[in-house]
């Protein structure tokens, strides 16, 4: 009989060695007014590319360059300091469905007008495809050259990955990418849920027109098509349908035109670990007194794992989507599309639904200069940390001790609950193909003990999969329980104990999560 093994000391040393990267990439700072005080955080999304040189593969031969595409959003912690969190994935070589996460640090100093120096390092975890990845845990430092554009900024210069927790991932290669200034505006979480009369803000520094948004939670239905075969060179029987759940988020802009990006992970259909990262674009048709809306999107992006042959990964989505109201600001969304690689190696038809919530956000005009009927104060948290599987059940590797980067997002309904979408990555334990993507509900209570102190209970669900984890087709749930030791109005440090368990998987272990909390209040107007 197995027996559970404890919490030691080497546990709480991984956790406290991404607390630590994560505390001091972190700038906060709280203001408190009768009108919430609108602060504006300056950051910036970029993209890179690396083509890294592979090891030689299993059978002992040369293995093409495996191309690892990043999507990065930074804050600004100073005029030179940034910091923030990246996805990357492949999308050419053959290790199609290799996904990891991280955390950014870095400095930008300017040396001749708009020519800057920008150096830094991505502290990352994650992996797939049989890459070997080891553990999962990476660091991948860069130098670069850069030249500020009006409206954008490129760079180009030297980087280094290792894969260090016994990978054989360890390569110096060019970095090109490009850099978008995108910041927001904000007010302190505490003022989460107040609602303030239009009128009285018509004065304030919220007299603007809003960012509009919309965030869709849905669940979509691959039918794989043609010759698609997995990694085996075994070709799908006709009709074999990948069902997998995940989340949208939607900026639109000027004259009904938007860009996305969406994020999915199987949990039925073939063998856990497939996930698919997706960039896109499209316009916004709307009908019947804006109750029904089409859109027409075009997306680019990375998928593959759970055995599924995408080749380098690389893959394009064309879809429609019809939207109908339900209530507030609240539709009916369901879409009809295609997912493919380029040379149509892996072909899919894809139809799925979901709901989508709409929100207008950081002013209280709209785009004709009109103002809205009421605003309200939305809360946000962003929670960045190391996760313990203190016994993470194995399809063939004898059972030990798992750790994550995972990332989660809370969304405040109330002044207590929120809803929840949560991602994580292996970073040591022998898995780094592990990967998660699920989403739920929370309670979180009031603040005690000198306004410092708050217990929270949750319990998410979702797909996981990967790195030999038995997790069956990728089913899982998630009840946990804590606390939210508060530092200051932005920051406070959670901690929780809970249970993972996978849906026709051996899966079934204590959970133990030691994370920073990021909070921010956002104006909503309708």
């Amino acid at each position: 009989m197995q027996t559970q093994p404890k919490l030691n000391s080497n546990i709480m040393n991984k956790h406290f060695f991404w607390l630590i990267c994560l505390l001091i990439s972190s700038s906060v700072f709280s203001q408190e007014n009768t009108i919430p005080k609108k602060q504006t955080q300056h950051g910036f999304a970029s993209l890179d590319y690396l083509s890294i040189k592979m090891p030689l593969d299993e059978n002992g031969k040369p293995e093409a360059n495996m191309g690892f595409t990043g999507v990065h959003y930074n804050l600004w912690l100073s005029n030179t300091v940034y910091s923030g969190l990246g996805f990357y994935g492949t999308v050419n070589g053959k290790r199609g469905g290799l996904f990891t996460l991280g955390l950014n640090l870095g400095v930008k100093k300017h040396i001749f007008n708009k020519l800057f120096i920008d150096t830094g390092i991505h502290l990352g975890a994650g992996g797939g495809a049989g890459a070997p990845d080891g553990g999962g845990a990476f660091l991948l430092p860069h130098f670069n050259l850069g030249y500020d554009f009006k409206h954008f900024s490129t760079t180009i210069g030297y980087s280094h990955i290792n894969f260090f927790d016994k990978g054989n991932i360890n390569a110096q290669q060019f970095r090109i990418g490009v850099q978008i200034p995108l910041s927001f505006d904000h007010t302190s979480f505490e003022e989460k849920e107040k609602t303030i009369a239009i009128n009285e803000l018509k004065n304030s520094d919220w007299n603007q027109v809003t960012a509009k948004h919309s965030f869709l939670l849905h669940q979509n239905n691959y039918v794989i098509k043609g010759n698609s075969q997995d990694t085996e060179g075994n070709i799908y029987p006709k009709n074999t349908t990948i069902r997998v759940a995940g989340l949208e988020f939607t900026s639109y802009l000027k004259n009904n035109w938007m860009l996305y990006f969406k994020a999915d992970g199987a949990f039925h259909g073939i063998d856990a670990g497939y996930m698919d990262i997706f960039l896109g674009g499209g316009y916004l048709f709307s009908f019947n007194k804006k109750r029904t809306f089409f859109s027409t999107k075009f997306a680019i992006g990375a998928g593959g794992g759970g055995g599924v042959d995408t080749q380098g990964g690389f893959l394009i989505q064309p879809e429609i989507a019809l939207e109908h109201k339900l209530f507030n600001n609240t539709f009916l969304y369901v879409n009809k599309g295609y997912i493919l690689t380029p040379n149509s190696h892996y072909t899919s038809s894809t139809y799925g639904f979901g709901l989508k919530y709409y929100t207008n956000n950081q002013g209280i005009k709209n785009s004709n200069g009109d103002y809205f009927n009421s605003s309200k104060i939305k809360g946000i948290e962003l929670i960045v940390g190391d996760e313990v599987y203190t016994q993470a059940q194995r399809e063939i590797f004898p059972t030990q001790q798992l750790h994550q980067f995972a990332l989660q997002v809370n969304l405040y309904i109330s002044k207590t609950m929120y809803l929840a979408g949560s991602t994580s990555f292996a970073s040591f334990g022998n898995a780094g193909a592990y990967a998660e993507g699920i989403v739920g509900m929370g309670y979180q209570t009031n603040a005690f003990i000198h306004n410092r102190v708050q217990l929270f209970g949750q319990v998410l669900a979702g797909a996981a999969g990967g790195g030999r984890i038995s997790t069956g087709q990728g089913l899982i749930v998630k009840p946990s329980f804590g606390v939210n030791l508060k530092l200051n109005d932005k920051l406070s440090l959670r901690s929780s104990l809970g249970k993972v368990k996978a849906r026709g998987g051996d899966l079934n272990s204590t959970t133990f999560n030691l994370s920073l909390n990021y909070s921010l209040g956002f104006l909503t107007a309708n």
